[in-house]
C-alpha cells in the first residue's frame, strides 16, 4: 500500500501501521483502559442523521471560519500532539507546512520535537499547547519563549492532571525516546527505514524541555510518568486565570467537558474552549466530546469560540459538529496517521481529502457557507 492508494482516514491508518514500529503505532492508536470513550468519540456521530436541502444554488462553497480572531480557510485544524518526530523525521515541520498550504491553524505541543522558534516562523495561524509544570520556573521559561515566537493562541491543557491508564503503552513498553526490549526488538528491526531515519537524521529531543526535563530527551521514560510526576496536580482556576493574564492574548482551555467549566472559562477571560476528552486517552468512560457539544454551545457559544476536538474521521462528522454550533473542529489522529504514512505529503493529502469531501458534502446539504449549517440539518436517533 502506498500514499496514492490512501483515500480516507482508515487508509492512512493502515499505511501508518505498515511504516511504524508497533510500540509507536500503538502510542498514536491507543487510548485509556477499554478504550470505550475513544470508540464512542467516533460512534457518537453515527447517532445523528443529516437532513439535506436541495435546489439551493451551491456552485460556490466558502469553507472559511474565524477562530481566536484569525480567519482560516477551513473549519478544521491540526490539534497539538506530542513527539511528532517519532512518527516521521520531519515531525511538526511537515504538519506546519501542510497547514500553511491550506491556510489553517496548526497546534504545537509543549512536548514538541522541533524548536518552537522555528515553527513560529511558519506563516499560518498557530496555537501553542501549554502543560503546567510543578516547577514554575519551567512554566515561565516556556511562556517567555512562546511569547517571543509569534503564536496566536495559548491553549492550557486541563485534562492531564495525571496520566490516563493507557494499557496499550504498558503492553508495548512505549517510552520516549524509544527503548529496545526483548519483546519490542523484532518490531523495530522489521521497520528498517524508520530505524535508519531515527538513527541518522537529527537527534531526537524535546527542545523546549531538554534542559529542564532531561528525562524525556535523554532517558527512556513513559509519557504517563511525565504527566504524573512533572505536572502540577494542584493547578486550579486561579492558576489558569493568572496564566491567561501573563499571556495577554487569545487564551483557551483544552479539555473542557462540562457546562460548569465552560462557564467558568468565560469568567476567567478565555476567548475559546476546546471540548475534548484527550482522544479518549485519559478518563475512560467519560462522555464523548460530540455528545457534550450541544449543551456547551448553548451555555457559552455566544460568548467564546467553542471547538469540537476528537473522533473525527469523515467530513460528515465535521458537518454535524458545525451544525451543532462549533466554530471549528480539530483532531490529532485526523492527521497523525497521514504524517506517519508519508510526512508532509501525507498530511497535505489528508487535509486535501477533508477539504474536497467537505465541499462536496456542503453542496449535498444545500449549504454554501459554514453559517448555513444549523440544527435544523440534524435529527437525533
Amino acid at each position: 500500500m502506498r500514499l496514492k492508494h490512501c483515500n480516507n482516514f482508515h487508509d492512512f491508518r493502515k499505511l501508518a501501521k505498515k511504516r511504524l514500529p508497533s510500540p509507536i503505532f500503538h502510542y498514536i492508536d491507543g487510548a485509556a483502559e477499554d478504550e470505550t470513550t475513544h470508540q464512542r468519540n467516533t460512534s457518537a456521530y453515527n447517532d445523528v442523521d443529516l437532513v439535506p436541502n436541495v435546489l439551493r444554488g451551491v456552485e460556490n462553497v466558502d469553507l472559511s471560519t474565524t477562530i481566536f480572531g484569525k480567519k482560516i480557510d477551513l473549519p478544521f485544524y491540526c490539534s497539538p500532539t506530542a513527539l511528532q518526530r517519532l512518527f516521521h523525521y520531519d515531525g511538526e515541520r511537515a504538519v506546519g507546512r501542510a497547514a500553511k498550504k491550506f491556510n489553517t491553524m496548526f497546534g504545537v505541543s509543549t512536548i514538541a520535537t522541533v524548536p518552537v522558534e522555528e515553527l513560529g516562523a511558519i506563516d499560518t495561524p498557530k496555537m501553542f499547547q501549554f502543560y503546567y509544570h510543578k516547577d514554575h520556573g519551567i512554566n515561565s521559561a516556556v511562556l517567555e519563549k512562546v511569547k517571543a515566537s509569534n503564536y496566536d493562541v495559548l491553549a492550557l491543557t486541563v485534562d492531564t492532571i495525571t496520566s490516563g491508564n493507557r494499557e496499550r503503552d504498558l503492553r508495548t513498553g512505549f517510552t520516549s525516546p524509544p527503548k529496545l526490549t526483548l519483546s519490542s526488538l523484532f518490531s523495530f528491526l522489521s521497520k528498517p527505514m524508520w530505524g535508519l531515519n531515527y538513527v541518522f537524521r537529527e537527534k531526537f529531543e524535546l527542545p523546549l524541555l531538554k534542559d529542564t526535563v532531561g528525562e524525556l530527551s535523554n532517558v527512556a521514560t513513559s509519557i504517563g510518568s511525565y504527566f504524573s510526576t512533572m505536572l502540577d496536580q494542584s493547578m486550579n482556576w486561579n492558576d489558569a486565570e493568572k496564566l491567561s493574564s501573563e499571556w495577554g492574548g487569545h487564551f483557551a482551555l483544552k479539555g473542557i467537558m462540562s457546562v460548569e467549566d465552560a462557564k467558568r472559562a468565560v469568567d476567567i477571560g478565555c476567548t475559546g474552549i476546546i471540548v475534548s476528552n484527550h482522544g479518549g486517552r485519559q478518563l475512560d468512560g467519560s462522555r464523548s466530546n460530540f455528545d457534550q457539544l450541544a449543551e456547551i454551545v448553548d451555555a457559552v457559544g455566544d460568548k467564546i469560540d467553542v471547538i469540537c476536538e476528537g473522533g473525527i474521521q469523515r467530513p460528515t462528522h465535521m458537518l454535524k459538529a458545525l451544525s451543532l454550533g462549533a466554530k471549528a473542529c480539530a483532531g490529532g489522529r485526523l492527521y497523525l496517521y497521514a504524517l506517519a504514512a508519508a510526512g508532509q505529503a501525507g498530511v497535505e493529502k489528508a487535509l486535501g481529502l477533508y477539504k474536497t469531501g467537505l465541499e462536496r458534502d456542503m453542496k449535498l446539504m444545500g449549504c454554501t457557507k459554514i453559517s448555513d449549517l444549523n440544527r435544523d440539518n440534524l435529527r437525533f436517533r
